[in-house]
């Protein structure tokens, strides 16, 4: 029985599931995460004894375990994780590469001194440096890139640690492992050191590409913010101009009232009355809900509403100081509500109209927009948000609503029936 072998693959498997606990948004409790981490961490070492033990001279079961075991680990980090998604693979790729490495080391240091427990104790010491490193290196940074990076994005980077995987293989093991080829043992610590270089600039990459993303979208949403607080304040100069102007007048309707008065021309000085209740209706500036922000987006959507003919039933509760970022609720409302008037602009005058329900409390969102729909809606059969046609530089809307339900941990349901449009996102505080 090889057992250097069998005590080095078992500290590998324990930092492996040790990175997937670290590493991975669970969507378990840590009691039941850490529980099937235990069950994989065993299923893995019983594996590992039949090719190294019971089958060790037969290259179909090396080939055959080896392939069960990267799939338990890799749909292992996928079932643990809150999402499933080309982010998570990525991560479970990497780990494989970061417990490879620190087994390399274990067996350099054994073919060096050719001393089993320096070798172990020289394994352990280097898992925990990787892992120590890469906590502090690496951690924060994914956990931002996790929070908003698109799905999507991830899918070529997963490329990286595969290679990286099949470099340590060939170098290490195929065709010659390094015990039979103990030259290898340089280019194999360099490798080594390049991976960690490259994870780390590559990661630094996409969060400031994420930075920047952000930078762009909060500075798209400032100008359109402040030029919708320019447009209220050239109206409220225009109301008051409009009301001075009444408030000259109206000692006018008065002589003329009394005059009518006198006369008993009641019905006159109804028409009178009404025509200076119309005009102070239409000089009063509109306030949708008490937050200032919202209340600006709310506006904008609702003069483009009433420049498209477009009718809009509009139930609007949003408190003053809110549990989410004014921006990004803000970006999220206005992409719906867009998306809502782009679908009706064109239809008939009796189907334009939009329903749009909002609550935002200190305890809950809800979202709930409704209109009528003659196109076919295709959603993604992966997010289960309606999808665009327009091509592969478009639909960021919907991806900014999912990161932001997912990251204010929400759900959006999306229906479409009997011609009628419907998507509802609830979130609780």
């Amino acid at each position: 029985m090889d057992y250097f072998k069998n005590i080095s693959y078992m500290i590998s498997h324990i930092f492996l599931m040790l990175f997937f606990y670290l590493f991975t948004v669970h969507r378990f409790s840590k009691r039941k995460t850490i529980g099937i981490c235990f069950g994989v961490f065993l299923i893995l070492n019983l594996s590992d004894c039949l090719k190294l033990n019971l089958y060790y001279d037969s290259y179909l079961c090396d080939l055959l375990v080896t392939v069960f075991q990267i799939l338990m680990v890799q749909l292992t980090n996928l079932f643990i994780s809150k999402t499933r998604d080309s982010r998570v693979l990525f991560i479970g790729l990497s780990a494989s590469n970061y417990v490879i490495a620190g087994s390399i080391v274990a067996t350099v240091l054994y073919i060096l001194t050719n001393h089993a427990g320096l070798a172990f104790i020289g394994s352990i010491l280097v898992h925990v440096l990787i892992l120590m490193f890469l906590y502090k290196k690496i951690n924060s940074v994914w956990l931002k890139c996790f929070e908003k990076e698109n799905i999507k994005n991830w899918w070529e980077l997963c490329l990286i640690p595969v290679f990286f995987y099949c470099g340590f293989f060939c170098l290490a093991f195929f065709p010659y492992r390094l015990d039979d080829n103990p030259g290898n043992i340089p280019g194999v610590l360099i490798f080594i050191i390049t991976m960690f270089v490259s994870y780390v600039v590559v990661l630094r990459y996409v969060e400031s590409e994420s930075e920047r993303n952000d930078i762009y979208w909060r500075s798209v949403l400032s100008e359109c913010y402040i030029k919708d607080l320019e447009n209220q304040y050239h109206s409220v100069e225009q109301f008051e101009q409009n009301l001075k102007i009444l408030r000259h007048d109206i000692r006018h309707y008065s002589g003329m009232m009394e005059h009518l008065l006198d006369q008993k021309e009641y019905g006159e000085v109804r028409n009178i009355i009404k025509h200076i209740n119309h005009a102070v209706d239409e000089n009063q500036i509109i306030k949708y809900c008490n937050n200032l922000v919202m209340n600006t987006i709310i506006s904008n959507m609702m003069d483009k509403a009433c420049s498209l003919g477009i009718r809009v039933n509009l139930d609007a509760v949003i408190a003053k100081n809110i549990p989410v970022n004014d921006y990004e609720f803000a970006a999220v409302l206005a992409n719906l509500f867009e998306n809502a008037l782009m679908c009706v602009q064109d239809l008939k005058e009796e189907k334009k109209y939009v329903d749009v329900k909002i609550q935002c409390t200190e305890d809950s969102l809800l979202i709930d927009v409704k209109n009528e729909c003659e196109k076919e809606i295709v959603m993604d059969s992966f997010t289960g948000l309606p999808k665009s046609k327009k091509g592969k530089n478009h639909g960021f809307g919907m991806q900014s609503i999912s990161a932001f339900a997912e990251k204010t941990g929400g759900n959006i349901g999306c229906y479409c029936e009997d011609g009628i449009f419907q998507i509802i996102l609830f979130a609780k505080f």
